[in-house]
């Protein structure tokens, strides 16, 4: 684990997002990053679709049933 430097804005969206979305600023920054990831290295796949595919490999719910 190390430290990650990011902007004082790009803190305070994370701050704001992690409160609506019910995570940690931590948790919110990390599932920024692993999205960012995977649509860079997957660009022509829309975000919906992107994160289906994390829910099925999770075996969450009706994602996983719809990847079957």
């Amino acid at each position: 684990m190390g430290i990650v430097k990011i902007a004082d804005d790009l803190h305070e969206e994370a701050r704001r997002a992690s409160a609506v979305l019910c995570r940690s600023i931590n948790a919110q920054a990390e599932y920024w990053m692993k999205i960012g990831m995977l649509a860079e290295a997957h660009p022509t796949l829309p975000f919906n679709e992107i994160v289906r595919r994390q829910l099925a490999e999770a075996q969450v719910g009706a994602a996983a049933h719809a990847a079957a």
